[in-house]
């Protein structure tokens, strides 16, 4: 028996792991353990509990309530917590998602207690080390004993850093295992996209059309706590929206609340709440939100996610950021790099929109993932 530790923290992990836990309970009841333990990274109800709740993900063993801070201060309080339960729980090995704060912590904790990291969604790179995410990926990477990533761009990414393709077993952290194994996040897609049609009203909540409304998100530190970034994307999503005589609708993130008010000039502020078509919610369950992808006509996001999503569900994307680690989906066309740009945000909107050639090809596996990286887990992590 293989146990595991598994680390959530933000709503993207939450999501990941429930296609490993179902493949654990589906597949693998009889040989894996898994032991949840949720840092509290997004402690909002909204953004956390009630994804646990809508996926059937089993409630979390630990939380370790850590909530908001500055980026030391969470992630030490993580390391804190995540290592006592560690040497309580002596698993197998620990798995991370990612590239958050969480991830980071559990991997400082894990590596020096020496306990076996995997890392899903290894290999990703936007090459700008600015972004606090960046450096996360890349540390977690370069201490994990089993890297899985989930592109041919990724597993490419690590042989440039160093990463041997042909490593032998018995597998460490001086001798990492890395796969191409596929996408978990294209699992729950295809998984969760016909039970969102049926157990959710959003589109008749919101009375919008199918194919004809923008889904946009905006969370990323770097655009809603900066007054001109944030005043040019939502200057950007409110004159498309009036120019095109079309819905944007934005589920607006915790973090991007507190600050809209304060952050917006007072005259865009006005415009975006007066405008009918500019529909603002709160944080969209993940159902919700799959409803919303399927849905829509085009996506705006700052979210490595959603890019993601939009792709899955062959519907075109303006990136809201200066680069993606998904590098593969401007490569063939179906998004564009636009950053908080209003000139380029328009141009990509038009360009997208007017395209009737976008292709989509089948970059993110087979909708297998969880299942075969709990095979590997199981073949070199368990004690013979």
């Amino acid at each position: 028996m293989l146990k595991i530790v598994t680390i959530i923290g933000a709503r993207p992990q939450i999501i990941k792991a429930a296609a490993m836990s179902r493949a654990i309970k589906n597949k693998f009841s009889g040989e894996i353990t898994e032991i949840i333990v949720h840092t509290g990274q997004h402690y909002d109800a909204n953004m956390s509990q009630i994804f646990i709740d809508e996926l059937n993900i089993p409630a979390p063993d630990y939380n370790l309530n850590v909530g908001s801070g500055s980026h030391g201060k969470q992630t030490a309080a993580m390391i804190i917590g995540i290592e006592d339960i560690l040497l309580k729980e002596q698993p197998g090995a620990i798995v991370l998602y990612g590239d958050t704060n969480s991830t980071l912590a559990g991997a400082v904790a894990a590596s020096k207690i020496h306990i076996p990291v995997v890392h899903i969604e290894a290999g990703l790179r936007s090459y700008s080390k600015i972004m606090p995410e960046e450096v996360n990926r890349i540390m977690c990477d370069h201490i994990s004993t089993l890297l899985f990533s989930p592109t041919t761009t990724g597993f490419d990414n690590l042989i440039k850093e160093g990463f041997k393709k042909d490593n032998a077993a018995p597998y460490s952290a001086d001798n990492p295992k890395i796969y191409q194994c596929g996408d978990v996040m294209y699992d729950n897609s295809l998984f969760f996209s016909d039970v969102a049609e049926s157990k959710t009203d959003i589109l008749e909540r919101l009375k919008l059309q199918k194919n004809n409304f923008i889904l946009a998100t905006i969370h990323r530190n770097n655009n809603t706590d900066e007054p001109l970034r944030l005043n040019a994307l939502f200057r950007s999503l409110n004159e498309i929206s009036e120019k095109h005589k079309v819905d944007v609708v934005l589920p607006l993130h915790p973090r991007t609340a507190k600050l809209l008010e304060s952050n917006l000039e007072k005259e865009l502020y006005l415009k975006v709440k007066s405008n009918n078509q500019f529909k603002i919610t709160q944080p969209a369950s993940f159902l919700e939100m799959v409803s919303l992808e399927r849905n829509c006509r085009l996506v705006m996001t700052d979210s490595g996610g959603v890019q993601k999503e939009a792709f899955y569900f062959e519907k075109p994307c303006v990136i809201l950021r200066p680069e993606t680690e998904w590098v593969e989906l401007v490569e063939c066309g179906a998004a564009i790099v636009a950053d908080a740009d209003e000139t380029r945000i328009k141009a990509a909107y038009g360009i997208l929109t007017s395209k009737k050639d976008l292709k989509f090809p089948k970059l993110y596996g087979d909708g297998n993932a969880a299942e075969f990286i709990c095979g590997e887990m199981l073949h070199h992590l368990t004690k013979k």
